[in-house]
């Protein structure tokens, strides 16, 4: 038997050919938080290394590697990035492994953004 096309006035009498659509209404999900990323002074890392880890982990231009790298060394420590805390537990171990490799003692850590 050949199906028939419905039509507005087939409808049942308990329709009032209202097509709205029913919205499903999700749960305002939270964004996860963020890391502070810190890179912290010793006395014994130089300087263009500390510039060279900037540049080459965080992307930073060799202008701003400098400025926060003076950071560091005036002040004890800086924030170099902020970041999910994948990502940012992934620079803290790439700067790590990076600074033991060359046999330097900078210190690199990561803290919950307030």
């Amino acid at each position: 038997m050949p199906l028939q096309p419905l039509m507005m006035s087939d409808q049942s009498d308990d329709d009032d050919g209202d097509l709205s659509v029913a919205l499903k209404t999700r749960p305002k999900t939270k964004r996860p938080p963020l890391y502070k990323v810190l890179l912290l002074n010793d006395d014994y890392t130089p300087m263009e290394f500390v510039v060279h880890v900037l540049e080459r982990f965080f992307g930073m231009s060799h202008a701003q590697a400098f400025e926060i790298m003076l950071t560091v060394h005036k002040k004890g420590v800086a924030v170099v990035g902020v970041f999910s805390h994948e990502i940012a537990e992934t620079k803290v171990g790439q700067v790590m492994d990076f600074a033991r490799r060359h046999q330097h003692p900078l210190q690199c850590t990561m803290e919950k953004e307030d």
